[in-house]
Order: C-alpha cells, then sequence, then structure tokens
C-alpha cells in the first residue's frame, strides 16, 4: 500500500474517532420524552449484503453500530453513530437515523470485475442509516430493519446499502 493510500486510511479512522467522540445535539428535536433502552449491547448478522454487526447503546436513546462485511476479495468497515426515538403504542419498537463513515480494500482482481468505480481498490467515504429497531420481548433477540446509502468519495461511486440485522442482546 502506498503512503496516499496509507494516508486515507489514517484520515478516516481520526475522522471517525472525531465524529464518535463528540455529543452533537441533533437528537434534540428527535428523540423528545422519557426513552428507556430495552438494551445495551448486541452482536449479530445483517442480510443484504452479509455482514456482521454489533451495536451499543452508549446513553438514552444513542448508539454507536459497527458493520463488518467481508469477501474473498476484500473487506469493509462501517462506523454509524445512531439515534433512537420510541414509537408511541409498541413496546420495544423504535426508529432511528444516523450518519457515520466506511471504509474499504479491495483486491486487485476485484477492481477489474467492477468497472463502474474508479481504478482504486480502496474506498472512503460517508454513510447515513434510517431504520426500525425491535427487541423481541422475552428474548435475548433485536430485530432491525434499515436503508444505509453510503458514498464513497475515492471512487466516487454512490451505494444503496440496507438490509434486515438479527443481534443476540449482550445485556
Amino acid at each position: 500500500m502506498n503512503l496516499k493510500k496509507l494516508t486515507l486510511v489514517f484520515l478516516f479512522f481520526v475522522s471517525v474517532s472525531k465524529l464518535i467522540a463528540q455529543d452533537f445535539t441533533l437528537d434534540t428535536a428527535i428523540a423528545t420524552g422519557p426513552y428507556v433502552n430495552p438494551y445495551t449491547k448486541s452482536i449479530g448478522v445483517k442480510v443484504s449484503p452479509g455482514a456482521i454487526t454489533y451495536k451499543n447503546m452508549y446513553k438514552t436513546a444513542r448508539a454507536i453500530e459497527v458493520i463488518g462485511y467481508a469477501s474473498l476479495d476484500g473487506f469493509s468497515a462501517a462506523v454509524l453513530k445512531e439515534i433512537y426515538t420510541p414509537i408511541e403504542g409498541v413496546e420495544n419498537l423504535s426508529w432511528y437515523i444516523g450518519y457515520g463513515g466506511h471504509m474499504g480494500i479491495w483486491s486487485e482482481e476485484w477492481k477489474k470485475t467492477n468497472t463502474n468505480t474508479s481504478n482504486s481498490n480502496i474506498a472512503v467515504g460517508f454513510d447515513g442509516i434510517i431504520g426500525f429497531d425491535y427487541k423481541l420481548k422475552n428474548s435475548p433477540l433485536n430485530i432491525s430493519v434499515d436503508w444505509q446509502p453510503a458514498f464513497s468519495i475515492i471512487q466516487s461511486h454512490f451505494k444503496n446499502n440496507g438490509g434486515i440485522s438479527v443481534r443476540y442482546v449482550l445485556k
């Protein structure tokens, strides 16, 4: 990996860590009233595309989600800060919205077969997310359905990600 790619990877991780460290008040207008997190930590799988997902509710109505995608051609990871709002009348059901970033590294073979991207096998960009989250009553399972649009800066490529996540509640 050359110096330019290493610098971009470093800047990505610094940017994401700065976003996570901030205590933005985007949720002030969104999450109103008392809200109790039905769980604090969960890990599982996300389908479409296949991924591993870990969610940590670090504050009331706020979470950090890490999503890792892997294939034989490379890997990608996204880190998202999410804000939750309960849906009135349905216990343990919330809708959420969030933002974050992603980084991926792909093989030279992947570059040859994916001609709709630039000539780079590295992807760094921004993600958004919006969805619904439900913690099943009397069960250690959590289910989410979301839409996760992503724009890769280096590849100048937009992707419509999203899917269904099933997680095991750790706490």
